[in-house]
């Protein structure tokens, strides 16, 4: 039996307990990247935040079949369905095909994901391999009576959908040409989308194919519509996303799908705030975005991002500071020293704190509350053996891989380190502290941290 969980669901507002369609089963779909460039850590919060959102699920026993896209197609530099392919726009750039540079910044991205222990979702799925989808979808909104037809494509008509906007809280009528998106002068309505767009009549595009309308490409919105529909029905349990989602692409997801089903296309939509850097927007176009490897680059262990992230609730902003990474990593490494000091066995883990943290992580993915009992529980008078085991099935949540952590305490040092360390040892003795520091931070500069208890000298790498 699974326990109560609620989750803050966008499009009524309102924290609301979780009933998925299936009892013991969950149909979500998260939002991918477009693979044109290197993903910052900005973009990587939501992946954090979809998969903490999976091992909470799991954690309650559910069965999560999770989807995630690739746009490899179709993205346009403008949301106004104008300008070019995002993706042929850097293959020009790095004199490469669209179709290198889209497998070439899907490894990058799913590598990122093993680096900070993302799990993979159950089915990747492909723009480009699902146009056939596509099509269709298109074909029966036109049958249907959505859609029109201008010089550059096919045009899903918003009017005809009365509830459109309701997601983002859209006042459709009182949006001004401009306002919300630069808006063509043949579009009946400022909100319309592109759902097929055709090539241009004086170029060849690298990715176009043939159609009922003539050769182009889909639009941006139609992919995830037609992807999830196929893979995981026309209602669905779970669909996720950062915010700046909500008031264009999960607002025309919501319009294709609904207006062909007749049917509630999502039951909670969940959208993650925004990772900042200096109080800002992290992003491409801002040119402020930091990647995964240049955290590395600087020497940080991944997870102490995943951590820093964890601190932070999901629908709150959390600027990111290096001086914050460095907290982060700070205290991922202590949890990982008192892990191998405790001496464990297999035992069960305390069933009462698991409940508690369980009840913290249920409540729309508490998760700083669950680091907060986590680090009570450090201090706490139980069998090492215990703690051991229960911070473990903490970390089934956390992804943190606690089980994997190592002493970095050295026991074995190299002669010229181990000379030194007598030396300075003797220097103490004598109370020559100053030469005695001095030592110390000649070790540290090879690599070897100092700490002195009130019994010992250790040396850690």
């Amino acid at each position: 039996m699974q326990n109560e969980i609620y989750f803050f669901d966008t499009y009524t507002r309102q924290k609301r307990l979780f009933i998925p369609l299936k009892p013991g089963k969950v149909r979500m779909y998260t939002c991918g990247p477009t693979v044109y460039e290197y993903p910052h850590i900005g973009n990587f919060r939501a992946y954090v935040f979809a998969d903490t959102l999976r091992r909470v699920l799991e954690f309650n026993s559910y069965e999560v079949s999770q989807v995630m896209n690739i746009t490899d197609v179709g993205h346009l530099t403008s949301n106004a369905d104008v300008g070019e392919d995002k993706i042929e726009l850097r293959a020009r750039k790095e004199g490469r095909s669209a179709w290198e540079i889209a497998e070439f910044y899907t490894n990058v991205f799913k590598e990122n994901l093993k680096l900070l222990n993302i799990q993979s979702p159950k089915i990747w799925c492909k723009a480009t391999d699902h146009i056939p989808e596509q099509i269709a979808l298109i074909k029966h909104l036109e049958k249907l009576g959505y859609t029109y037809r201008t010089s550059d494509g096919i045009y899903f008509d918003t009017s005809k959908f009365p509830s459109y906007g309701h997601l983002a809280k859209l006042n459709v009528r009182g949006i001004r040409p401009g306002a919300r998106i630069e808006i063509s002068p043949e579009k009946r309505n400022s909100t319309d989308f592109a759902l097929w767009k055709l090539s241009p009549k004086d170029g060849k595009r690298q990715m176009e194919w043939r159609s009922p309308w003539g050769i182009g490409f889909p639009g941006w919105h139609i992919e995830c519509s037609a992807m999830a529909m196929k893979y995981l029905g026309e209602t669905i349990d779970i669909h996720t996303g950062g915010i700046d989602h909500i008031p264009i692409h999960h607002t025309n997801e919501i319009a294709q799908v609904e207006a062909a089903t007749k049917k509630q296309f999502v039951r909670y939509w969940l959208h993650v705030a925004f990772l900042t850097i200096e109080g800002g927007r992290m992003g491409k176009s801002e040119k402020n975005f930091v990647t995964l490897q240049g955290i590395i680059d600087k020497g940080y262990d991944p997870l102490a991002l995943r951590y820093l992230m964890l601190t932070a609730h999901y629908r709150s902003r959390l600027n990111f500071t290096w001086k914050s990474l460095r907290a982060a990593e700070k205290a991922l490494s202590i949890l990982r020293e008192r892990i191998t000091e405790w001496q464990g066995s297999d035992v069960n883990p305390d069933e009462e704190l698991i409940r508690e943290f369980k009840k913290q992580v249920n409540d729309d993915l508490g998760t700083p509350q669950a680091l907060s009992l986590l680090w009570k529980m450090v201090n706490m008078r139980l069998p090492e053996d215990v703690k051991k085991a229960t911070f473990f099935e903490f970390d089934k949540i956390l992804g943190l891989r606690l089980k994997e952590a190592k002493s970095r305490i050295v026991t074995i040092l190299p002669p010229e380190i181990g000379a030194l360390l007598r030396k300075r040892d003797q220097l103490r003795g004598q109370k020559k502290w100053k030469e005695a520091d001095q030592i110390r931070i000649e070790l540290q500069s090879r690599g070897y941290k100092i700490e002195d208890t009130s019994k010992s000298t250790q040396v850690k790498k």
